[in-house]
């Protein structure tokens, strides 16, 4: 969020607006509109930092102290501009959320295949051996099969099981 205080104190609002637009399912505000403000990097940066605040604070439902104390990087006037955007867009957010968890929650997963192979590299043949899974999933979501193909190292693959375990563990809490 340290990026966002490089916006002057009054574009700040508009571009916030202009973010929870993006996480509401519109327009996300334009690079080319911030290209002297940010390099691509820092654009991508600050807007994934400020969309990814206001689903958390939303999401997590914490009150404005408990927001504010988020922003203790920022200016007074960076602090107010987010605090009001978030204030004012609170009832947009949460219904963003609520849709990204209900079509989340309509999916359900039909099938799955792997397949375990070895990657091979043409001019090193005998030094590179990394394993990797192919994982075929068919989903149904509002009633169409989708088919998604995903190839994972064994790291990628600890990471999905360990997410896999976290998310098994909400729903037994849940039950």
């Amino acid at each position: 969020m340290e990026q966002l205080g490089k916006l002057p104190a009054e574009e700040t609002l508009k571009f916030l607006h202009k973010v929870v637009d993006g996480v509401c399912g519109r327009a996300y505000p334009r690079y080319q509109d911030y290209n002297t403000v940010w390099d691509l990097t820092e654009w991508m940066d600050v807007l994934e930092q400020v969309a990814t605040y206001f689903k958390s604070i939303v999401g997590k439902d914490l009150s404005d102290e408990e927001a504010l104390q988020q922003l203790s990087e920022l200016s007074f006037d960076s602090q107010r501009a987010v605090v009001t955007c978030l204030k004012g867009r609170k009832p947009d957010i949460r219904d963003a959320l609520i849709q990204r968890t209900n079509a989340i929650s309509s999916a359900h997963l039909q099938d799955f295949d792997w397949q375990l192979k070895l990657a091979l590299s043409s001019d090193k043949l005998s030094l590179l051996q990394i394993p990797l899974l192919n994982l075929d999933l068919d989903v149904s979501e509002s009633g169409d099969t989708k088919q998604y193909s995903v190839e994972m190292n064994k790291e990628e693959l600890q990471n999905l099981l360990s997410a896999l375990e976290a998310a098994n563990k909400v729903v037994l809490q849940l039950k």
